[in-house]
């Protein structure tokens, strides 16, 4: 039995009948993460000492049979865009490569409530910006299935992380098909759920009107158990949600029969979704400008003050030479489009055509009950085929973005291959309805095995 291979059901299993420990599974995946992460390069940092000490708590409480969950000695990565406490938290950036929080998310908090077991921190594309993976500051994350091809982005080091086994799940962000498009390039199941459905508190933020943390496993059932752990209401984030979250696994078998999707298939038009991609840079462009002000050398993260003549001089220089350049690139475009005598004519139309996406998806739910899309027009591109042409690589996003400033839910799972390399697909939902999402995904995956294929790494 490879335990590096099991999915969260089967290893609860294992746990709770004491036929294996935490730590030995936390262990066989710190073991598996020190061999193989070379090749992969997901994790930015790896937590051994962290995670066999959870591991060991987490036996205990199983031991005693107090507070055990789903999630009980689970070993999991973290998109390092997340914040833990006393754990480096990069954004896979320079200027943030040192900085280690003083507080967790409060998603960190909740899984770690749960009994789940942090084992490292992932690489991503720098502050969230790209979809390849190849603009961390750091490294690139090559794609288990070919280590010649991109992951995905910007959670590419959640997606390889999870296909190489080297996590029972991870948890990304879906800012723009962050979850979903690397999903689909590494052959497993990522979720972006409703806006305000999981708190965005202690995320280092891309875009604060677009952003969801959601979660990366090998099937959907995985995914609706990780999703309930997360979601809910918190203090903390006004825009979540103060509504019970469903027990998801608990519907997850509902019979899907009579739904229009796959056993009755209706054809919809969404007649704005065109401008989809236009509108989701245009906003993520002006409210990554407005977030990554506070990158400003002064109060956390890199200084740069040599021969710095006053404290703008000490803004410039670090700004300079802790970003990268796709970073800057949209830093100066959302400047622009938030300008003076330019805000009425971009941003501002922006907002209003992002107002037609949400009522056409509105208007779609009305006669079907789930809409079915690809995840990305290609499968994993090769590294360096993109990366000099920002626009081809906005290009990748087409099919994902629409979702978000929409808030709707979007799911991705595994539906076959193409020359070895696999195809995603995602199913769209209403807002807050994941338990359709789950219960379709769950359907399709009790008839198909391709979310079963591991890459040979």
């Amino acid at each position: 039995m490879q335990l590096t291979n099991l999915t969260i059901h089967e290893a609860h299993e294992l746990l709770t009948t004491k036929k294996i420990s935490s730590v030995e599974l936390t262990q066989a995946m710190l073991d598996r993460i020190h061999d193989v992460d070379s090749k992969v390069k997901s994790y930015v940092t790896v937590t051994d000492d962290l995670a066999l000490e959870q591991a060991k708590k987490a036996d205990e409480r199983v031991a005693k049979g107090e507070n055990v969950t789903p999630l009980t000695g689970i070993p999991f990565s973290m998109k390092d865009c997340i914040s833990t406490r006393n754990v480096r938290t990069t954004c896979s950036s320079k200027i943030l490569e040192n900085y280690v929080p003083q507080y967790n998310a409060t998603v960190t908090n909740k899984l770690a409530d749960a009994g789940a077991v942090l084992v490292g921190k992932t690489n991503m594309d720098e502050f969230g910006m790209g979809s390849s993976c190849e603009n961390s500051a750091f490294f690139n994350t090559h794609n288990p299935w070919n280590l010649d091809h991109v992951p995905g982005g910007s959670s590419g080091g959640s997606a390889a992380a999870m296909s190489a086994s080297l996590a029972t799940f991870t948890i990304g962000e879906d800012t723009g098909g962050s979850v979903r498009m690397p999903a689909g390039f590494c052959n497993v199941t990522g979720i972006k759920p409703t806006y305000g459905r999981v708190s965005r508190y202690g995320l280092i933020a891309l875009v604060s009107s677009f952003d969801s943390i959601g979660p990366m496993t090998r099937d959907a059932y995985d995914c609706a158990t990780v999703l309930e752990a997360i979601a809910g209401h918190d203090p903390h984030d006004s825009t979540t949600y103060n509504s019970p979250v469903p027990h998801y696994t608990e519907n997850i078998n509902k019979s899907v029969k009579g739904m229009k999707l796959g056993m009755e298939i209706h054809e919809v038009s969404l007649l704005h979704t065109k401008y989809g991609l236009p509108v989701y840079y245009l906003l993520l462009f002006a409210e990554a400008s407005a977030n990554l002000a506070r990158m400003d050398g002064t109060r956390f993260g890199l200084s740069v003050s040599e021969n710095a003549k006053d404290v703008i001089d000490i803004y410039l220089q670090t700004r300079h030479e802790g970003f990268g350049d796709e970073v800057k690139r949209r830093i100066m475009l959302g400047a622009y489009a938030l300008s003076a005598g330019y805000y009425d004519a971009y941003y501002l139309k922006a907002q209003k055509v992002r107002t037609l996406l949400r009522r056409d998806f509105e208007s779609a739910f009305a006669s079907v009950d789930v809409l079915l899309a690809p995840t990305c027009p290609t499968t994993a591109f090769k590294l360096g085929e993109k990366t000099s042409d920002p626009l081809e690589m906005y290009l990748s996003d087409i099919y994902v973005v629409a979702t978000n400033p929409a808030g709707v839910p979007a799911l991705a799972l595994p539906a076959g291959f193409s020359k070895d390399m696999p195809v995603g697909m995602q199913l769209i939902g209403k807002h807050l309805d994941e338990q359709t999402l789950f219960q379709v995904a769950h359907a399709y995956q009790q008839v198909t095995d391709w979310h079963k294929q591991l890459p040979n790494i």
